[in-house]
């Protein structure tokens, strides 16, 4: 008698074990999800001249809130994929015919919702301890506005989860740590994630808009509060995109040939 077994039954195995992991690691998801509402409880809301601008709240909101997706993709990818190299058991799975779609799409999924996760408690703290709500209930922006800027926030970060698996397929599990921590907090201060841009000497400012950093920041403020984005914007994260992912594939094949030949 011939079984037929959903393609979706893989993916949905997968993605179950994967957030099961997350959950079972609490600090993991603590660490993602509470630092991005530290930085805006310990660096912004003392500033009156921000949390009383609802534009502005939106902007730091939307800052914070890819720094946040940023941290978990690099991390979550970067660390997780480097400590799946080593585990045996994800090794076996490597070798099932089943190809790679399901463990890939899961771990994004999981990713995903660390991000996600990430942004409640953000999006909370800055909803009631700022003017920003203020800009939606005058009328001012479109209620619409949120859900397209949370999804542009997923979409924008692309870049980070192709180095993170980069850093995953490259690095064993040790080096991966050090690199991912290296990365996040640089490119966060370059792409004006901690300070705004504004703030910038004119060499720098120049820097950061070759970053993907940057561009992820600018694209999202532009789909939170429709402030006008640079034009270098999407060139840059679409070409950030394209050549991270070609590594990250290039990163993966070189991987599988060291390993399972």
């Amino acid at each position: 008698m011939t079984v037929t077994v959903s393609p979706l039954t893989p993916l949905v195995a997968h993605t179950r074990a994967q957030v099961l992991d997350l959950i079972r690691t609490p600090i993991a998801i603590i660490s993602t999800t509470i630092f991005p509402t530290l930085a805006f409880l310990f660096f912004v809301l003392p500033q009156g001249a921000i949390t009383d601008n609802a534009v502005a709240s939106l902007s730091v909101v939307a800052q914070l809130g890819v720094f946040g997706v940023m941290s978990a993709y690099l991390f979550g990818y970067g660390i997780g994929v480097a400590e799946e190299r080593a585990n045996p058991w994800t090794t076996y799975l490597r070798t099932l015919p089943i190809g790679p779609f399901p463990m890939t799409v899961a771990r994004f999924l999981t990713a995903a919702l660390a991000s996600f996760l990430s942004l409640l408690p953000l999006v909370l703290a800055v909803a009631l301890l700022t003017k920003a709500p203020e800009a939606f209930t005058s009328g001012e922006l479109s209620w619409a506005r949120i859900p397209f800027a949370l999804a542009m926030v997923l979409i924008a970060a692309t870049p980070f989860l192709a180095m993170g698996l980069c850093i995953g397929y490259l690095l064993s599990s040790k080096a991966a740590v050090a690199v991912a921590q290296v990365l996040n907090f640089p490119l966060a201060f370059i792409g004006g994630l901690m300070l705004p841009p504004e703030m910038f000497p004119g060499w720098l400012d120049v820097v950061s808009l070759a970053t993907p950093a940057r561009a992820a920041r600018d694209i999202v403020i532009w789909a939170l509060t429709g402030e006008q984005m640079p034009g270098s914007t999407l060139p840059v994260l679409l070409g950030w995109t394209v050549a991270l992912t070609a590594l990250a594939v290039w990163a993966n094949r070189r991987d599988e040939g060291r390993r399972f030949r």
